[in-house]
Order: C-alpha cells, then structure tokens, then sequence
C-alpha cells in the first residue's frame, strides 16, 4: 500500500497518476485542493489536524495487508522577509510542511512496525540548504525533517522501517508553474545542468528509496549539481 499526502497537485499528482498507472494499490490524501483526477483513490485529511490523521490511520488499519509505504509530499509556501512576517502564516506553516509530517509518520508508524516493514520518504528541498531571501519559514520546515528523520530512522531501523529525505532542486512541476518565465530562465542558469528536473527524476529516486533496506536516516540531493 503506497499513501501519497499533497496528492491532488503538483509533484503528489505526478506520482499518483504514475503507481495509478503501475496497478499499485495507492491512496492519496488531499485538503484545500480538491482532486479531478484519481478521486476513486483520493481522502480528504488535513494533515494539520492529528484527529484527522488518526481517524485515517484507523479506516485504512482494517484493510492493511500489504506492505506500506508513505510518502510526503503535502507543503504550502510562504514567502516574506523576517522582519515582514506574519508570525501567524509563518507558524501555518510550520504546521502544515513539518509538523502534518511527523503526524502521518506517528499515526501510521504503529502498523508499519506491527509489519516489521516500512517506507517513509519525505520531501525536502535546496531551499533549506541555499540562503534564499524570504523563505526562512519554507527553509525551516524543510530542514526540520532533516533532524526528525535520523531519529526516526535510529527508532525504527530495527524493525525493518527506513525513513529518508529527497532534497530536492527545481523541478518543470510544481510550485515552479507560479514563477514568470524570466525568472524561471535565471533559476536554469543558476543550476550546473543548465535545466529544470524532470518529474521522472523523482520518482526514480522514490523508487530507489523503496527497494533498499540499508539506506535510513539519510537526505538524497536530487537538484542537478545546484548548492
């Protein structure tokens, strides 16, 4: 069992259509965005609320029997200088990008570890590795899985579970479709590749990250060279 959260747009949709497509038995889950596409394998939770993540974990434990693997894709953005901030928008997201994580992970560890098998990957990004101005809450959730992950990893690596983060670069999806094409063309020359990521680059990594056992507590840089 695949569960994909941030399913109903940009990189979670990609990936959705993708084990969709493979015959996967694959759930994704969605909040503001409502799907168009997938709705027979979308659910509606807000991973920002843990009575909604755990009546969730408790709907889908009558009918796991399959291994499962989680991925992590729900993320909102806020952009704004520090000393501009809306504390207020800051901490949402905070809520939603690290926090709704570690909800997920916690609600649906237990039957990962019942399992003795588990595949937990969550999306990072550059951002938090780069000094770009305006995004110190973006690059603070971000970075935030770093340090959660390796103690997971050390928790639950006994029990055949691996947790591991996708440091991601800028992709032709995504986030990426709100940004006016000048700027779009800089972010390109700024990255050794002089190109944008391809969705199937992600999705490879993903899959990588699903076969190996031994790889746990660990952050994989897909972003075409750009540090």
């Amino acid at each position: 069992m695949i569960i994909i959260t941030g399913a109903s747009k940009g990189i979670g949709l990609y990936l959705m259509g993708e084990f969709i497509r493979e015959e996967q038995d694959v759930i994704g889950l969605f909040n503001s965005t409502a799907p168009n596409k997938n709705v027979g394998s979308m659910r509606r939770v807000d991973v920002a609320d843990p009575a909604d993540v755990a009546a969730f974990a408790a709907a889908i434990k009558k009918r796991n029997g399959s291994k499962m693997v989680l991925i992590n894709c729900a993320g909102v953005n806020y952009n704004a200088l520090a000393h501009k901030a809306d504390p207020a928008r800051w901490a949402r997201l905070i809520t939603v990008n690290l926090v709704g994580t570690f909800h997920v992970i916690n609600a649906l560890l237990p039957m990962m570890r019942e399992q003795r098998y588990g595949r937990i990957i969550n999306l990072s990004s550059v951002v938090a590795q780069k000094a770009v101005p305006g995004t110190s809450a973006y690059a603070a959730s971000k970075a935030g899985l770093w340090g959660m992950t390796r103690a997971i990893a050390a928790e639950n690596a006994d029990r055949g579970i691996t947790i591991n983060n996708i440091n991601l670069g800028y992709f032709d999806i995504g986030m990426i479709s709100d940004v006016p094409t000048e700027l779009r063309e800089e972010v390109k020359r700024a990255i050794p590749s002089r190109a944008l990521g391809e969705p199937s680059e992600i999705l490879t990594t993903i899959k990588y990250l699903i076969s190996c056992g031994y790889i746990t507590g660990t952050s994989i840089d897909v972003n075409g060279g750009l540090y």
